[in-house]
């Protein structure tokens, strides 16, 4: 069994190790992932808006970060919204690739539980992407994400596929739970709820205490687990 273990996790890693993460490519204007400085776009806006807040955040600001001029960023993305947008795909991605890989072969309940637990729980550095931070990441998404979708353009933007991949894990969430309940009638809510849901749950802990109970002892993960399975026949 623990040669098993130590198998699959040897797997991960070589998956893990030759993954590139794929955004829906209406984001951008050219990939920043084909250049050095694409990637120092990426490595330092996310450092920046980790920092100052996306509102305050520019291109000027970027550029005199990284020592280019603003120009040369505009080359990769027509707008801060865009950026916004493209680090959210990429988080999502980052998530997906996670989520297939670690609920691979598991049992009904076991899968969805393992589900929860990989999109919900606190993020770690992965050392395969080392121009993104994905601990300061997570923290945009907690603090930012709603702003990449809460604009008067979003019907247009959820028609050139700019949320697919968020849809795409919800809808992974829902089959998961329509595997365990058929006759559940809320299984895309559920998903989504789980998805927004903890990333709210993580605000509230960090500005809102007194109207969370999650805490350094019981996660926004523990919370979305008892949610799920408590509301789901088993």
């Amino acid at each position: 069994m623990l040669l098993y273990l130590r198998t699959n996790l040897l797997i991960m890693d070589s998956l893990l190790s030759n993954l590139k993460i794929v955004v829906p490519e209406k984001i951008y204007v050219k990939d920043p992932e084909s250049s050095d400085l694409g990637k120092r776009i990426v490595e330092h806006s996310i450092i920046l808006i980790d920092d100052i807040g996306f509102d305050s955040f520019t291109f000027k600001k970027l550029g005199t970060k990284i020592g280019s001029n603003e120009s040369s960023i505009y080359r990769y993305f027509e707008s801060k919204h865009k950026l916004l947008l493209y680090l959210s795909s990429w988080y999502w991605a980052w998530i997906e690739y996670q989520l297939v890989i670690e609920t691979h072969n598991l049992a009904p309940v076991d899968k969805l539980q393992k589900a929860i637990e990989v999109v919900t729980r606190p993020r770690k550095e992965d050392i395969n992407f080392s121009h993104v931070n994905e601990v300061l990441l997570n923290r945009i998404m907690v603090n930012e994400n709603s702003k990449s979708f809460l604009t008067k353009e979003v019907d247009q933007e959820n028609k050139e596929g700019y949320f697919v991949i968020y849809k795409r894990i919800v809808r992974r969430l829902s089959d998961m739970v329509k595997a365990i309940d058929a006759a559940y009638k809320f299984p895309s809510s559920l998903a989504s709820t789980v998805l927004d849901g903890s990333l709210h749950q993580y605000f509230l802990r960090d500005h809102f205490t007194s109207i969370t109970d999650c805490s350094e002892g019981l996660s926004p993960t523990d919370f979305m687990k008892n949610l799920v399975l408590s509301t789901l026949k088993h």
